[in-house]
């Protein structure tokens, strides 16, 4: 809590009519300075980073139009150079399922924030944040920059080992309105969003926002397979002679459905949407049955092509609540000194429900009425707040800035099982009650402090600038082993450990330069040290092993560093724009799981999981984007990139006392595409407007020693629209029709990066999700 950290406090109060630096005189120093455009000011879909001295692009909302409305913003980042966003679902908000990986790095190696705010390291099992989806409604999106190897100096991340996405919530706007619009699709999609703006009055001006959408799964689970969210932006802003204070405020309710993991042999043997067996409770009763020893005699064992290892009845639902704020104020001291201050809130409430085989005895004396079904009740919570201050000094060709972020958090994830089944029901809910035991519970303290100190030189009337600068980081977690609220508690065999972690470097130094060679062509190269600090939550966090193996190992472990170089050449002309780059990266004491448990037992310390530093990574590749606009409604963008991410070392791979070495080094990085390409074509003419979006994916490997994989594949999104203009009150509508995946390409979409070992002979790892297949929507839009 802010009331713990009296620091804290005292920056705040001084900080807090503050107001970071963007004007024009000021030179852009870091990724979330890229584009000083607004959002109605880029026409493209993409805006190369220009003045930047690292690789930078903006991805602007005309870039979500060949998508269907309120596809995540980090889904819509696919055709970018150098990235690759997955998701099961075509809108990308399935929690479980969202991935993105950038220059070989996975989603929680990379940062995040919006407007300035830290949105942790987007984590499936949320321990310090909040995925963009549950932050932002995307259409209210203002732009989102994207860092590819080089985050900055100023982002406030322990994440950030390669690169960051800033996202930036547009503004009120300027003239009184209401924006409504409804879309309908396949899978009984329905999404609803509403916006008004009140308009701007004596400097004020606000916004209220809201979307509903419901959605069915496409796998083949009739039943108790809805996702629901319900969500609410607002923001409020003053402006005036001398600076602006900004309010934001973000409640999101999500409720999904979530799709089973499927093996290389399930794939072939099920097909791409094996669902389990909801609604036919009796039938999957009676194959539960087989697992659970008491009931054997009621086991009706499975028929091919199905095995008993896949018996599920449905894969459960996931639950988040959140409730996100912030007050953030600008403000000019002087003409050359300028402050910025921000304290935000974020409280988190989560749970995963799923029917699993075990016995359930009613609490009868009676063995008749057993079932062979227990319920897994999987629950986190997040309570953090924080402040992000900084100040900008701009004296002769200096322009000095100096920043801190200060951070305490406490996290808790515990498991649970109900053992009192007596049939089918709705697992889209919190359950009450008190479980009947208890696998593991644990509390996490998280305290985290970073400063940063940077200078800008810029040189020969702005054609050189060259920064420098440092951060200084330190980040520790206590987690606490409870005995939580079950009947029964943990047994010692289960729990999760007690125990501290702390990642700490006063010295992480970063420097850059760019220099315009010509009117619209420049050159530029930079590097940077970053450190992470060690993960949390029940799934990748080195603390979730059991007290012994935390003992064991826990002094040993050294946090993730990267060292990055990034050099490139772009060019901004009126018809033109082209980003060309190479980089070189190390990555140095990743962390890796040694887990023996089945793929579908995970998060055990019972199985004796463990936690080790396992080698470094080297990173080399090259990436290219063309914005090319042959005419005024006409916009072509291609992208092509190339990265060889190979490991250093061979892998000394143990499972209890027993470790063998698994030839690794020199292999491909798992889940890592050496090549991909993308190009999106865009036009709007009069009230027409139409986007065609293609990518192609390299060949993914899921085990260390690349013994098994997942080939490439190429897929195309449609968006088609058309306004009509005002007639009477209304301003004008819209309508339009959206087709995802338009060649019906069926694929392995994202992988579970928990369950990665080093080879899979018989291709039963549960490790990747299916994607979905072509699917329609259609949107009908007002505006008032």
């Amino acid at each position: 809590m802010l009331q713990r950290s009296a620091s804290a406090i005292a920056i705040t109060a001084c900080l807090m009519f503050a107001a970071q630096a963007h004007a024009a005189d000021a030179p852009a120093t870091n990724a979330a300075d890229a584009a000083t455009a607004t959002a109605d000011e880029l026409d493209g879909v993409v805006v190369v980073g220009s003045g930047q001295t690292r690789s930078v692009s903006t991805l602007t909302p005309a870039s979500l139009e060949v998508l269907p409305p309120g596809t995540s913003v980090q889904k819509a980042l696919n055709f970018l150079p150098g990235v690759m966003a997955q998701s099961i679902d075509a809108l990308g908000v399935n929690e479980q399922s969202l991935s993105l990986q950038v220059r070989g790095f996975n989603t929680t190696h990379l940062g995040y924030t919006l407007d300035g705010m830290p949105l942790g390291d987007g984590a499936y099992n949320n321990y310090n944040g909040l995925t963009i989806s549950r932050a932002l409604i995307s259409e209210n999106l203002g732009r989102a920059d994207l860092a590819t190897g080089i985050a900055g100096l100023s982002i406030p991340s322990t994440s950030n080992l390669g690169g960051a996405l800033i996202y930036v919530s547009s503004d009120p706007k300027k003239d009184m309105g209401l924006s409504i619009s409804q879309s309908f699709g396949s899978e009984d999609t329905l999404r609803t969003f509403a916006r008004f703006d009140t308009g701007e009055y004596n400097g004020w001006s606000a916004y209220l926002s809201g979307q509903y959408s419901e959605q069915d799964l496409f796998v083949n689970q009739p039943a108790y397979n809805k996702s629901t969210g319900k969500q609410f932006n607002g923001k409020l802003t003053y402006k005036g002679e001398r600076g602006q204070v900004t309010a934001f405020a973000d409640i999101s309710r999500t409720n999904q459905a979530d799709d089973a993991y499927l093996s290389k042999d399930m794939r072939t043997r099920l097909g791409w949407d094996w669902g389990g067996y909801a609604p036919n409770w009796d039938a999957y009763v009676a194959r539960a049955a087989c697992s659970v020893p008491s009931l054997a005699s009621k086991c009706v064992t499975s028929t091919a092509p199905e095995k008993l290892s896949d018996v599920t009845f449905t894969n459960g639902q996931i639950l988040r609540n959140d409730d996100l704020f912030y007050v953030a104020a600008d403000f000019d001291v002087t003409d050359t000194l300028k402050a910025h201050g921000q304290v935000y809130k974020h409280e988190n409430k989560g749970a995963g429900n799923n029917f699993i085989t075990g016995l359930s005895t009613q609490g009868t004396t009676s063995t008749a009425d057993d079932l062979p079904v227990q319920i897994r009740d999987t629950r986190y919570t997040i309570d953090r707040d924080g402040v992000v201050a900084s100040l900008a000094w701009t004296v002769g060709f200096n322009h000095l800035q100096a920043g801190l972020w200060l951070e305490q958090n406490t996290s808790s994830a515990a498991r649970y099982i109900w053992t009192n089944v007596t049939g089918p029901f709705s697992l889209a809910q919190y359950l009450k009650g008190r479980p009947d035991t208890a696998q593991w519970v644990q509390k996490t303290d998280w305290t985290t402090q970073q400063f940063y100190v940077q200078d800008t030189i810029t040189l020969l009337d702005d054609a050189l600038s060259i920064d420098f600068g440092f951060k200084s980081t330190n980040a520790k977690s206590t987690a606490t082993a409870l005995p939580g609220i079950a009947k029964a508690p943990a047994a010692a065999s289960t729990q999760f450990a007690s125990g501290s972690l702390k990642a700490s470097d006063s010295f992480l130094p970063e420097a850059g330069a760019r220099w315009r060679i010509a009117p619209g062509h420049e050159v530029f190269a930079s590097y940077a040290e970053n450190m992470a600090m060690f993960q949390g939550g029940f799934k990748l966090g080195p603390q979730s092993v059991s007290q012994a193996v935390w003992d064991a190992q826990g002094k040993y472990l050294e946090p993730e560093t990267s060292k990055s170089f990034d050099a490139g050449y772009r060019y901004v002309g009126e018809t033109l724009q082209i980003s060309v780059s190479a980089y070189e990266v190390d990555f140095d004491n990743r962390l890796l799981q040694y887990n023996p448990c089945p793929t579908n037992q995970q998060q055990n310390p019972g199985c004796g999981n463990s936690f080790h530093n396992a080698g470094s990574v080297t990173s080399k590749g090259a990436e290219i984007g063309v914005l090319w606009k042959p005419l005024s409604w006409l916009n072509w963008y291609n992208s092509a990139s190339y990265n060889e991410s190979t490991y250093d070392e061979d892998l000394n791979w143990c499972s209890g006392a027993t470790c063998v070495v698994k030839k690794t080094a020199g292999k491909q990085q798992v889940d890592t595409p050496k090549e991909m390409f993308a190009s999106v074509v865009s036009l709007k003419r009069g009230p027409f407007s139409a986007s065609l979006q293609g990518k192609y994916t390299g060949r993914r490997y899921y085990t260390y020693t690349n013994d098994q994989s997942f080939g490439g594949y190429t897929t195309f999104d449609l968006g088609l629209g058309y306004r009509f203009g005002q007639a009477g009150f209304m301003k004008g509508a819209k309508a339009s029709l959206n087709i995802t995946n338009l060649t019906d390409k069926r694929y392995a979409s994202n992988f579970d990066s928990s369950v990665f070992a080093p080879d899979d002979a018989t291709g039963s790892i549960l490790v990747f999700h299916s994607s979905a297949p072509r699917q329609f929507f259609a949107t009908i839009g007002f505006d008032f």
